[in-house]
């Protein structure tokens, strides 16, 4: 049987919202696009609590049946239940994710230029030289057919393939999570923290209707942990509505630049370390990816080195940079014993430092509050009592800045 042979400029692997956003952005630029998913359907399986900061509505049109909720209070519980609120102007939105990773699918699947083959994995790729072309291409092959395209771009999650062909692999995380009926407030989100968890935190959102999202994630016995949280909370499993598991990358930015491929979303690990969350992350990022491979189009040039100026380094000054400043955070926060949070949680309640994070607070880009709080004498005399318990921490921090 004769092997299927596709041709295109741009060959995406992934499609949900990273790889889907990245197309959108792409689809008036006359560059033929395919782009492989190994599910059948878009968004499915669910694997996200859902909340957002309100920066989604400045940098995508977001329609309103995707809005499932807002929530105006975050509220942060200390192993001894000593609890936290904090307010601001964040006010993040609660989506319905599957909905999210379908949006620029449907505003792209009849474009004459793009094409999906869905249902369909990759399995690896290989360099291409011609004689006579100056540039290389590279010959992507996937579970059904053979594809010779300019640019591969790895959209293709936590555990991408794209990635481990290229030596590259994330540190991850393991999560559950429910949706059952509650009696929580519905403009709260709460997040439960404890050394029995520490890789994150235990999760309550708020999706509407008295429906809630409740989850945990951990490098280890994820179900064992999750149990636990749901006894302390009080929750019956039995009653759940389903159940949805999945994986987060956990670290700082990954080498996302190479010789004819890009990497973006999760399998560049462009993931918030404190929270799980990179929905924002990734559709900053898909939008230097865009602007990168128009570039390269533009200059017929599809080296590192073009790369590198394109996506790599505007990526790294606007979400790199900020990225780290989560791992560190998530450093300190996973060296913290449940004495040491509790502790914490009293000094933020017991001064000025609450409403400095309600002011300055913002769930993406965390540096500007960063530097505010490393001036607070009660902070820094924490800090360094962590520091004196945990010396290598000093030099995790260090190395993760560099």
């Amino acid at each position: 049987m004769n092997e299927v042979i596709e041709n295109c400029d741009v060959c995406i692997v992934g499609a949900s919202i990273s790889g889907n956003y990245l197309a959108y952005l792409l689809s008036s630029s006359n560059l033929k696009i395919i782009i492989i998913e190994e599910h059948s359907k878009i968004g499915i399986p669910f694997q996200c609590a859902g909340i957002i900061s309100k920066k989604l509505t400045k940098l995508i049109d977001l329609p309103n049946y995707i809005i499932l909720n807002r929530v105006k209070i975050a509220k942060l519980i200390s192993p001894s239940n000593n609890i936290l609120k904090l307010s601001g102007n964040e006010e993040p939105y609660i989506v319905d994710r599957i909905a999210l990773d379908q949006l620029f699918y449907k505003k792209t699947e009849n474009n004459p230029n793009i094409t999906y083959f869905l249902g369909e994995k990759f399995k690896s790729f290989q360099y291409l030289k011609y004689k006579k072309i100056k540039n290389k291409k590279i010959e992507i092959r996937t579970s059904k057919r053979k594809i010779i395209a300019s640019l591969l771009i790895g959209c293709d999650g936590p555990l991408s393939l794209v990635g481990k062909c290229l030596g590259r692999y994330n540190n991850i995380i393991y999560a559950t999570q429910i949706r059952i009926k509650g009696s929580f407030n519905e403009n709260e989100a709460l997040m439960y923290f404890d050394e029995k968890w520490n890789d994150l935190f235990g999760w309550i959102v708020p999706e509407g209707k008295q429906i809630f999202r409740i989850g945990l994630a951990s490098t280890e016995e994820p179900m064992k942990k999750f149990n636990k949280f749901l006894k302390r909370i009080n929750i019956d499993s039995s009653n759940k509505i389903d159940h949805q598991g999945g994986i987060i990358p956990i670290g700082i930015m990954n080498k996302i630049s190479y010789d004819n491929i890009l990497l973006v979303g999760d399998s560049a690990c462009q993931v918030k370390a404190t929270t799980g969350g990179g929905v924002i992350m990734l559709l900053i990022a898909a939008k230097y990816a865009s602007n990168c491979i128009i570039n390269c189009f533009k200059h017929n040039k599809f080296s590192k080195k073009i790369i590198l100026k394109y996506y790599h380094k505007p990526c790294y000054n606007i979400i790199g940079k900020e990225l780290k400043i989560h791992y560190i955070i998530r450093l300190f926060l996973k060296h913290l014993k449940n004495q040491d949070l509790d502790e914490l949680f009293t000094i933020i309640n017991n001064s000025k430092i609450k409403d400095l994070i309600s002011f300055y607070g913002d769930m993406d880009f965390p540096k500007k509050i960063l530097f505010k709080l490393l001036k607070n004498p009660y902070i820094i005399k924490f800090l360094l009592k962590i520091l004196i318990k945990n010396p290598k921490l000093f030099s995790k921090s260090i190395i993760s800045l560099k």
